[in-house]
């Protein structure tokens, strides 16, 4: 059995599945992407929608879901602290 992803993780998840479509993607694409339920999906967009990393856009009959510039200053940033802790063999 694989290892429960942290918080910060998932989220880093979340914004890399985004980016890695264009920097926008369907709700279902998401949820693939992300290894989430439905519930935990939805929570963890809204709190992202609320902190402003990500967009919810409503288009004719879809919608989708992008990231900002926010959302790719928190991946870079997530990045770094990933190489310093690695640094140190945390």
């Amino acid at each position: 059995m694989g290892e429960r992803r942290e918080k910060l993780e998932i989220i880093k998840d979340i914004l890399e599945a985004i980016r890695g479509k264009g920097g926008k993607i369907k709700p279902t694409h998401l949820l693939y992407k992300s290894n989430l339920s439905h519930d935990s999906m939805k929570r963890y967009v809204s709190e992202l929608i609320e902190k402003e990393m990500m967009l919810e856009i409503q288009e004719k009959r879809s919608k989708n879901y992008s990231i900002t510039d926010k959302g790719l200053k928190f991946l870079t940033s997530y990045q770094q602290i990933r190489e310093f802790t690695d640094s140190f063999g945390f």
